[in-house]
């Protein structure tokens, strides 16, 4: 039999004998109690059902209790049909009156809640994108009172990384729900201007302080986040939190790692540092990211949850969706106060055939020798329909970063489904895109970059940056890539 069914049936029966054994019990009690004290219970047991936010229990037991109170204190054992008192009468209308009003509030209340449930999913990701970088698997679990704040999101950045990303609004209710969204989107913005965790992260607090205002002295608006960016190229993840949990790490060899992340101010204190960590993850590696709905409980504490989350990890098989389950079922408390979110990231590595990489000496006169070495590798990848707009958007890229900015020059291709070209340097000023006039003698570079690429960008390393261009590779075989990392 379905579950649906069997506790709609459960709950059935429940609202018909709930009613009836406190008529029984208060039978038994006989003489010092009132038809008025009986109702005036009665009343307490639906409005106590009603609170559960099931408006037509809530219904069906009003109707029960004032059925079994004319059964039992108003003609004792007699036929419905032979009531003496008016009064008695009228205490059972005013019962089931009651218990109707009681159960519509139940009503609005659980309408507002499915309002604010319905906002919540439509809010997460309905498909988390399987990259090149990481398979994820993600988990949402509502509270049973109230939705939360509660989010994550998977995001592919240039260069073939991966941002993963979990997120916790403070309070519960439809307000959460909505400031959840707001962040979220917030968050997918920055990631396309390809920030470091820390940077990404000290932006959306300055979202947080302008929600905070605009919401005035009534409301105050705080969160907390965990963003990390995973590189399949050089196996590297680099993380930062703002007042979040730190990530769990499940080694290939099944060895289970809190991982001591420096831990930044929760969102929204404005003016604190945020502070970002490097961290090596060899393929097969998953990376475990929750709230804190997964840990807390009334009956244990945080300490106590991080340790059941490490044994359900080290027993967990390798497939994140098998690891979303296992830890739900061992770790998430049984009666949830709080919403939950959990997302589990197996990491890939990218293959190394399908990297290229050259040092370039600070000469114009070194650009002609790369351009020959690129186009011979563009043919052994078998992407020579593309050798024309590789050779002029590597021409432009190293040349400006020869005149312009600070060696050393280092030139770097990935291919797969597409093909990614890296001109990285040791200076901090970032190319931009200008429109040259008929009688300009420069200027156009960048124009061309942008007119043959399928896109492009800047990210800012430590050492300085790195100006890429993405166009299509549609002879590049993928099959081998998956295989391997699967």
């Amino acid at each position: 039999m379905p579950r649906r069914l069997v506790k709609g049936l459960t709950t059935l029966l429940a609202a018909v004998t709930v009613p009836l054994a406190v008529c029984a019990l208060l039978l038994s009690v006989g003489g010092p109690l009132s038809n008025t004290n009986v109702a005036l219970i009665l009343m307490l047991v639906v409005a106590a059902v009603a609170a559960l936010g099931h408006r037509w229990i809530a219904a069906l037991t009003a109707l029960s209790a004032a059925v079994w109170f004319v059964f039992f204190f108003t003609t004792p054992y007699a036929s419905l049909t032979r009531i003496n008192s008016t009064d008695d009468i009228t205490t059972a209308a005013l019962l089931l009156g009651v218990g109707l009003a009681v159960s519509q509030l139940a009503r609005r209340y659980s309408r507002e809640r499915t309002i604010a449930t319905t906002l919540q999913h439509s809010l997460l990701p309905r498909v988390l994108p399987d990259t090149l970088a990481v398979r994820a698997a993600c988990r949402y679990v509502p509270a049973e009172a109230e939705v939360g704040g509660d989010w994550f999101d998977v995001i592919p950045l240039p260069g073939f990384r991966t941002a993963l990303v979990v997120g916790d609004v403070v309070g519960h209710g439809l307000c959460s729900a909505v400031t959840m969204g707001r962040l979220r989107t917030a968050v997918r913005n920055f990631s396309t201007l390809d920030l470091p965790p820390d940077e990404l992260l000290a932006r959306l607090d300055d979202v947080v302080n302008q929600m905070d205002a605009e919401a005035g002295a009534d409301k105050d608006v705080a969160a907390t986040c965990l963003y990390a960016i995973y590189d399949p190229v050089s196996c590297s993840c680099a993380m930062a939190r703002a007042g979040h949990y730190p990530p769990a790490i499940v080694h290939p060899d099944g060895r289970v790692e809190i991982l001591d992340l420096p831990e930044g101010p929760p969102l929204g204190l404005g003016g604190l540092r945020f502070q970002a960590a490097s961290r090596q993850l060899p393929q097969d590696t998953r990376l475990v990211l929750y709230t804190d709905g997964l840990l807390e409980n009334r009956h244990r504490d945080v300490e106590a949850g991080l340790k059941l989350l490490c044994e359900a990890l080290s027993s967990a098989g390798h497939d994140p969706e098998e690891t979303c389950e296992t830890v739900l079922e061992t770790v998430l408390p049984a009666r949830r106060v709080d919403d939950a979110a959990l997302l589990i990231a197996r990491t890939r590595a990218f293959p190394r055939d399908r990297i290229a990489e050259w040092d370039i000496p600070a000469s114009p006169a070194a650009v002609s020798a790369v351009r020959a070495e690129v186009l011979a590798k563009l043919a052994d990848w078998n992407l020579g329909e593309t050798a024309f707009t590789t050779e002029l958007i590597l021409s432009e890229l190293v040349t400006n970063a020869i005149r312009y900015a600070a060696p050393p020059v280092h030139l770097r291709l990935l291919r797969d489904t597409s093909l990614v070209v890296e001109v990285s340097d040791s200076s901090s000023t970032s190319p931009h895109l200008r429109y040259a006039t008929g009688m300009d003698e420069g200027g156009r570079g960048i124009f061309l970059v942008d007119q043959f690429a399928e896109r492009w960008g800047t990210r800012f390393t430590p050492a300085g940056k790195t100006v890429w261009a993405e166009q299509p590779a549609p002879s590049a075989p993928v099959a081998p890539v998956l295989a391997s990392a699967a």
